[in-house]
């Protein structure tokens, strides 16, 4: 992910991205640079469901990453994305 790209994710958990989820276990990252890192109880704005069943894509803590579903409670349900033109 580059930095524009981070960026882009960050603003969009600034705003509270698709939903939010709670930690219910700790999570070691296994892939650096790609997977999210969480403890036990740690809130995660939700930013988008990935392709793969059941992964999603994540910001804690000022980290974007991806992490599984399996690994928290969900706070509702979740928003549906809408992708927003940008003005030239």
């Amino acid at each position: 992910m580059d930095a524009h790209e981070l960026a882009r994710w960050t603003r969009f958990a600034a705003k509270g991205g698709i939903g939010k989820c709670t930690a219910i276990v700790d999570c070691i990252a296994q892939e650096m640079g790609e997977d999210l890192m969480f403890l036990k109880a740690s809130l995660i704005t939700v930013l988008m469901q990935l392709s793969e069943p059941g992964v999603y894509l994540g910001h804690c803590e000022g980290v974007v990453g991806r992490f599984s579903g399996k690994d928290v409670r969900f706070h509702g349900k979740l928003k549906k994305p809408v992708m927003a033109k940008r003005g030239s």
